[in-house]
């Protein structure tokens, strides 16, 4: 999946980091440049570098942050390129579909259900090693 979602962002002129970084921001909502990095694990350089990509092809927006107007947030823009993506996925949501049709609900429900702990586990745990290399 990260050779796919690097492939995909090379489509948009992307770094593999700029695409799961806006995946991050459509899953997280707007975040600070400094929690980007800090999510990422990237240095302030790499962030500005990367959002200032994500800005240019139409992906995020900078904006004031309402409770901090010191700070900016990085803002996604998901309808700006939802149908490009879309068409850019087809193959993907097509092959996949062959790769579940085999199994009945209740398997597809045991999976997701897996699925969906899994990645919640691990999103908590990049957040709280994101925090650790920040305070540590």
């Amino acid at each position: 999946m990260v050779l796919y979602n690097a492939a995909l962002a090379e489509t948009f002129g992307l770094q593999a980091a700029d695409h799961k970084a806006f995946d991050l921001l459509l899953r997280a909502g707007p975040l600070t440049a400094g929690e980007l990095g800090r999510a990422t694990g990237l240095t302030t350089g790499a962030v500005t570098g990367l959002i200032d990509r994500l800005e240019s092809s139409g992906f995020v927006d900078r904006e004031p942050d309402p409770a901090d107007r010191r700070k900016v947030l990085v803002v996604a823009r998901p309808t700006a390129i939802t149908s490009d993506i879309a068409r850019r996925m087809k193959p993907l949501v097509r092959e996949l579909r062959a790769v579940y049709d085999p199994y009945r609900a209740g398997e597809l429900a045991l999976l997701l259900d897996f699925v969906s702990r899994w990645c919640t586990t691990l999103s908590s745990l990049t957040w709280r090693l994101g925090d650790r290399s920040a305070a540590g």
